[in-house]
Parts: C-alpha cells; structure tokens; sequence
C-alpha cells in the first residue's frame, strides 16, 4: 500500500505516541525498586530492629515535636536501626513519627526506616477507668477506635508501616489492671487479616501481637488455652518478649547460681552471670517454639522486647539483685544482637533512649533507663564505639551533640558495676 505524506506523518506521530504509552505503562507497573516488605525485613541482620519512645519529659503530656523526632530518627539510623516499634496511637505520637519518616524519604532517598505499629488494647475498667474493678473478660469501649487508627495509618503508609501488632502485653496475667483474655487480641487479629483479605489493607502487612513469653505459651499450663492455639495459627509471626533482668528479682536461681570457679575475678563472674541471661531468654524463646510447634504450626518467631536497664534503686539496685549498671546493660545488648542476627531473627530492643515519664516518680525507678542513650543525648557504654568511629558526627539530640556517658572514661564507669549477690547474700537481705 502506498502511503501519502499525510498518512504517513499521522502513521509516525501514532507510532510514537503508543510507545510513550507503553514506556509510561512499564515505568508505572515495574517501579525501579521493589518495595520490601516486612517478609524481607524481619529477621534481615542489615534492617537491625529497636523499640522507641519519643518522650523526652516527665510530663507525659509534653508530645515530641517534629525536629525532635527526625533528631531520633537520624541518630537510630547511626546505630544501624531501620525497623522501629513505637505504640501511642492515641496520642500524636505515632502519627507524627510516621508522617516525619515519609517526609525524611522524601528529603533523602536513601533514608529508610519502617515501622511496626501496635494498637494499644486492654479489658473494660482498666486502670481504674470505670466503676468497677478490671473486667477481664471484657474489652476497653475505645478498643474499636485503637484499630481504626491503626488501619487507616497502614493504608496512608504502606510503605513504612509494615507490621501492625494487636495488644502490648495484654494476655499476661500479672499484667492485672489491664490484661485481656486472648478471644479478645484473636478477634482484633482475625479482623485484620479479613481486611488483607478483602483489599482494605495491604496483602503484605503482617499482623501479630506483642505479648510475653508466657502468654504465647512458654509459660504456665494456665496460658494453654484454645484461644491462644487458634491466636498462634492466625498471626503472620509471634512477636515475644522476654526480661531476664526482671527475673533478676522475680525467677532470680539463674542469676544467683553457684560460680564455679571460686577463683574467679569479679568481672569474669558478672561476664558468667549475663551469659546466663542470654541462655535464659533463649530457652524462653525455646519454649515459646517448642508450644508452637506442638500445635503443628510453623512460623517466624522474632523478639519483639527485650533490653537491660542501666540503673535502678529498687530491685535490681544495690540493695536488690545488683544486675543493672551501664556495663551489663552492654554485654546484655551484645548478647541479643549476637544471637538473633545468627538466628536470622529480629529483635526490637528495648529501647533507643531513656524516657523519664515512665515509672512513676522516683528518678531511680528501672523503667525510666533502659536507653541505650539518656535523654540529654550521652551514649552509654553499649554504643560507646559508635562514638569513637565519628557515626554520630553533626546529629544532635536537644541540640546538643553525642558524647559519651562518664566522660568517656571506663574505669569512672566500672566503679559503679556490682557483682551479682550469692544466694545467701540476697536471702540475708530479704529477710532484712
């Protein structure tokens, strides 16, 4: 067929218009790098995982401001953390975190960071909220909201939100003021994955609950329960949590055991004493898996809180189990990264920094320093070489820059490292 000059310019200009279209088309369906999702982010030792607070003031009331957050973000980003865990739907909080995060990529294409996001949820009357006592087998009326929040912020960020957790330890049973029956967290479980299922959250979110080793069946036979069988089978993975340093006091035989060797030196003894604390929470973790396994269930299971305060007054002071100083909390936080990283689990240490709202009053209480930084910004011993090798250099916190706590020197340090107390000792002191 002849074409004339007209038809064949029309011809050409069609030719080139439908390329366009399908270069446009093929940019649109094969972006240029694929977005993770938490399938290949937990468990990855490059996406190393921590959980974090923003409050710096003990005025809960005081919300971190938008500089105040990206500060934090930068500076856990230093350490090598590119997964947080961070609560406080109900508060701003949450939000603005992840609105600061998406503002940050978008500064810096190079910036990651992605976040599970836990829905804060609790039985009727907690906390002395209503008129009666905790209701257990009851949920709090403004449950159904904490979920909502959550959906609506997954779908406004599916590229950073890449885990929602149902419940902060909210099965555990010493956990009385607040803690529900698992029908409860399996519910709100099951609620999500429908929401996957019908398109109205991302297919590739993960959903779990974040709950002591206990409550996931590590623990007594009183958690054995059918609810918790059906929980285990419906989450993506089990987040656990585990504390040795609370079982300092609580399930203190392993920290008090009988030294071998009696010819050790002091800091061999507390170095024996902290891997005894690895191995504790590994075989909580053990028998977390071991329960899992007897459902005939196989599946991820990453530590979702686990940390070592550097100071306490109370019971794991001086005049308690002797386990918290700076020095402990650093062979304590070697141990877990060392061990999930070769386990090919993720493990959301808690936490980045010290938040002195926490634990009531008293500035000693255990719960206001389990930072790896304190609130003015001062890296403690367990980051103290990030320190050295300048990973720190031009980031603030409060606008101050990052130094290290006792000024840098380890033998001012190491003045306040206890060695953990016989058995006798501890029960000379109890019945003090």
């Amino acid at each position: 067929m002849k074409l004339n000059k007209y038809t064949f310019i029309i011809t050409v200009v069609s030719i080139f218009i439908w390329s366009c279209n399908q270069t446009t088309k093929s940019k649109d369906t094969m972006p240029t790098e694929r977005q993770l999702s938490a399938k290949d982010i937990l468990g990855n030792p490059n996406y190393l995982a921590m959980s974090y607070g923003g409050y710096r003031y003990a005025d809960h009331s005081i919300e971190p401001t938008a500089e105040e957050l990206k500060e934090d973000m930068k500076l856990l980003q230093a350490i090598g953390v590119k997964l947080i865990r961070t609560y406080k739907l109900l508060k701003p909080q949450a939000t603005n975190l992840v609105k600061v995060i998406s503002e940050m990529k978008k500064e810096d294409p190079n910036f990651e960071m992605y976040v599970m996001l836990g829905a804060w949820v609790d039985c009727k009357n907690s906390f002395g909220s209503g008129d009666g006592e905790p209701d257990h087998n009851a949920e709090n009326e403004e449950n159904p909201a904490e979920i909502a929040r959550a959906v609506a912020l997954a779908n406004q960020y599916p590229d950073i939100i890449k885990v929602i957790a149902v419940g902060n330890e909210a099965m555990v049973k010493w956990a009385a003021s607040y803690y529900v029956e698992p029908w409860i967290i399996l519910k709100w479980v099951n609620h999500l994955q429908d929401l996957k299922k019908e398109d109205k959250l991302p297919k590739d979110l993960w959903i779990t609950s974040s709950d002591n080793f206990a409550s996931w069946g590590g623990g007594g036979d009183e958690y054995h329960i059918e609810d918790l069988n059906k929980l285990i089978k419906a989450v993506d993975f089990i987040s656990m949590h585990t504390y040795p340093m609370h079982d300092t006091h609580y399930q203190p035989d392993f920290w008090l055991k009988p030294f071998d060797k009696s010819e050790m030196t002091d800091i061999e003894k507390i170095e024996e004493s902290m891997l005894r604390s690895k191995t504790y929470a590994i075989t909580q973790y053990e028998n977390v898996k071991k329960y899992m396994e007897s459902l005939g269930v196989s599946k991820p299971i990453h530590i979702g809180e686990t940390g070592w305060a550097s100071f306490s007054d109370g019971y794991y002071g001086a005049n308690g189990s002797k386990a918290c100083d700076e020095y402990k909390e650093a062979l304590y936080y070697k141990h877990m990264r060392d061990w999930t990283n070769e386990a090919g689990m993720s493990c959301f240490y808690f936490e980045g920094f010290d938040e002195p709202w926490k634990g009531g009053e008293n500035p000693g209480n255990s719960e206001k320093h389990f930072g790896l930084m304190t609130v003015d910004g001062k890296a403690k011993y367990a980051i103290w070489d990030l320190v050295d090798n300048n990973a720190f250099k031009g980031l603030t916190r409060n606008g101050k820059p990052i130094t290290k706590t006792y000024n840098g020197k380890k033998e001012d340090l190491m003045k306040d490292v206890l060695v953990p107390p016989t058995k006798e000792q501890m029960s000379s002191h109890q019945s003090n």
